[in-house]
């Protein structure tokens, strides 16, 4: 009975014996090195992507001025949304219109994920609200721009490329925000909606 117990542990060595072989193999610094850097580069990915539960100051986009508020909270009734001023005067069709929006919105998005990735974040949890108003001309946007900025807030002008409806360097479209929906309509509450 012992050597028939002998027999069937024997290949159980071999076996263990074999594969002990094999993990070796796998575990070399050339294929251990990439692994690990690729790991480590997912994890970045997956940590970017989660929304942030704590504070966080917004950073201004205008180079050495001082930021005074905090715009960014964790308060949940707070929503965040982004407002889009297109000229009136300039007399768009509707396509060239939701096209300069969607270079306004997209612009804004690209410069948000330089800056300021948790503001980014929080209003991608609010769903990203978008609102469209008019303005009359290209001096009430710069004052609409100026005013935005003087409190803090987020924003970018679209220059059009002048291909089709207007002339190059245009200025189309103002984004406001994201930022909170009180700060945002101090700026452009009183601008007729699209």
């Amino acid at each position: 009975m012992w050597a028939s117990t002998r027999k069937s542990s024997q290949p159980t060595k071999q076996l263990q014996k074999q594969e002990r072989e094999r993990l070796g193999v796998s575990f070399r610094p050339e294929n251990f090195i990439p692994g690990l850097v690729l790991g480590f580069i997912l994890g970045l990915l997956l940590d970017l992507s989660k929304p942030t539960k704590t504070l966080s100051k917004k950073k201004n986009f205008l180079p050495g001025k001082l930021q005074e508020e905090d715009f960014v909270s964790t308060n949940a009734d707070q929503g965040l949304k982004m407002v889009l001023v297109v000229r009136q005067d300039l007399k768009m069709k509707s396509g060239k219109i939701a096209s300069q929006c969607a270079h306004a919105a997209t612009g804004m998005y690209a410069e948000l994920m330089k800056s300021n990735r948790s503001l980014l974040r929080q209003w991608e949890d609010c769903g990203q609200p978008k609102i469209v108003v008019t303005c009359r001309n290209q001096q009430e946007m710069n004052k609409l721009r100026e005013a935005a900025e003087n409190i803090g807030l987020p924003t970018f002008v679209v220059s059009d490329a002048g291909r089709t409806q207007v002339s190059a360097g245009s200025k189309t479209v103002l984004a406001v925000g994201p930022g909170p929906k009180v700060a945002v309509d101090s700026v452009t509450g009183k601008l007729n909606l699209l």
